[in-house]
């Protein structure tokens, strides 16, 4: 096989890895995934559905200045931005590139007194409990021809409308749940867990903090995790500002952060209204576009990268003639593990994994390079896979 023709590409005559590479691209065969699925949450006329068009570069959701112009909650697909699959498949010459992923659901907007059913608010928070991560966009931006609910522009009270009755969702939950698990206690040990769990967070709750204030050890977190409460829900705040406050936030933007420093949760400011006219232009327009308004990058980018990294995930790289693709892991994940998310059989009868750096197979250029530098590895069951790693998995 010729240098450079197929990156991670197997020894002349180790038929087993050729088979396990065409494996990997065929079609038909039977693959595993995980994909992070964030909710797009907030009060309605926040921009939420306006985001969530420019995310996924349609026209799906209904933008309207009304409340609840989304009723049944949508679904978007959006790529993880990662500059290094041109660069990998440029190397490599492959024919396509497959992006690692995020789906994001557009959320009706939530009022106060949703957890007792106010504006649909019992639909709404069961299409919350079904994400992994929660993206709240808050209004910081003033405009008197766009309404707002609460009558005036007030981030703090309105994250703090949100959070109440997503507490008092879980809270209800939590105490009915409480009842049966006392009962279970009495005669099922294991059900002791789940006891001493609800109790510590009821008891936060109950003083309006959320589930995931709540220090727990590990056989409390598995014992409450089927639950889904979703203040337990790890949340970045999409702080959505107007074309001129994108490069340098404001006064809106930094109340937010002071919340969010507080309860250790992530900000990012986005222009709603900047990114659905950044769809509407040619790709090579559009960094002109941004840097008209003093940013390098678009926010949507920035939420994109955030939401992704928000659960601990990272990616590795499988990379070919046909196709350089992203594979997206939770951090600390071992070898045969990742070798799973490709296909189960590759974790049943994983052997090992041919491996090597993205800085290094970059550097190099090819796979044939790295390997006199020494920089190609063959990893057991213990390696635990790196950012960035580009890998060949063989197994029996």
């Amino acid at each position: 096989m010729e240098d450079g023709e197929l990156i991670c590409a197997p020894e002349s005559g180790d038929r087993l890895a050729y088979d396990i590479l065409l494996f990997c691209h065929h079609p038909s065969r039977e693959t595993y995934f995980i994909m992070l699925r964030a909710g797009i949450v907030g009060l309605p006329n926040v921009g939420k559905s306006t985001l969530f068009n420019a995310i996924v570069g349609n026209a799906k959701a209904q933008a309207a200045n009304f409340p609840f112009c989304t009723i049944e909650p949508n679904v978007g697909i959006v790529a993880v931005p990662d500059d290094r699959l041109q660069i990998l498949a440029d190397i490599a010459s492959s024919k396509d590139i497959v992006p690692a992923r995020v789906e994001f659901v557009d959320i009706a907007g939530l009022v106060k007194g949703a957890s007792k059913g106010e504006g649909l608010g019992n639909q709404f928070l069961s299409n919350i409990r079904e994400v992994d991560a929660i993206v709240h966009v808050v209004r910081c931006f003033d405009d008197d021809d766009i309404i707002h609910v609460a009558g005036a522009v007030d981030p703090k009270s309105d994250i703090e409308v949100i959070n109440l009755e997503l507490v008092l969702a879980d809270l209800a939950q939590a105490e009915k749940r409480l009842e049966r698990s006392k009962k279970e206690s009495r005669v099922k040990k294991e059900a002791t867990a789940e006891t001493d769990a609800l109790e510590k967070v009821i008891a936060a709750m109950l003083l309006g903090n959320p589930v995931r204030s709540v220090e727990l050890n590990e056989e409390e977190l598995l014992a409450i995790k089927t639950m889904g409460f979703m203040t337990q829900k790890p949340i970045i705040y999409a702080t959505n500002v107007s074309d001129a406050d994108l490069a340098t936030g404001n006064d809106y933007v930094e109340q937010v952060r002071k919340l969010a420093t507080a309860e250790g949760a992530q900000v990012v400011v986005i222009s709603a209204q900047v990114e659905s006219e950044l769809v509407e232009l040619p790709e090579a327009d559009r960094l002109e576009f941004l840097e008209s308004l003093g940013v390098t990058e678009g926010g949507l980018r920035s939420l994109v990268r955030a939401t992704y990294d928000l659960l601990g995930l990272q990616t590795y790289f499988t990379v070919g003639p046909q196709e350089t693709r992203a594979w997206t892991i939770t951090k600390g994940m071992l070898a045969p593990q990742a070798a799973g998310v490709i296909h189960s059989d590759f974790e049943k009868g994983f052997i090992r994994a041919e491996t090597v750096s993205y800085k290094d197979l970059v550097e190099y250029r090819s796979m044939n390079a790295a390997k006199e530098k020494g920089l190609v590895r063959s990893e057991g069951k213990v390696y635990v896979v790196q950012e960035g790693d580009v890998m060949l998995f063989l197994h029996s």
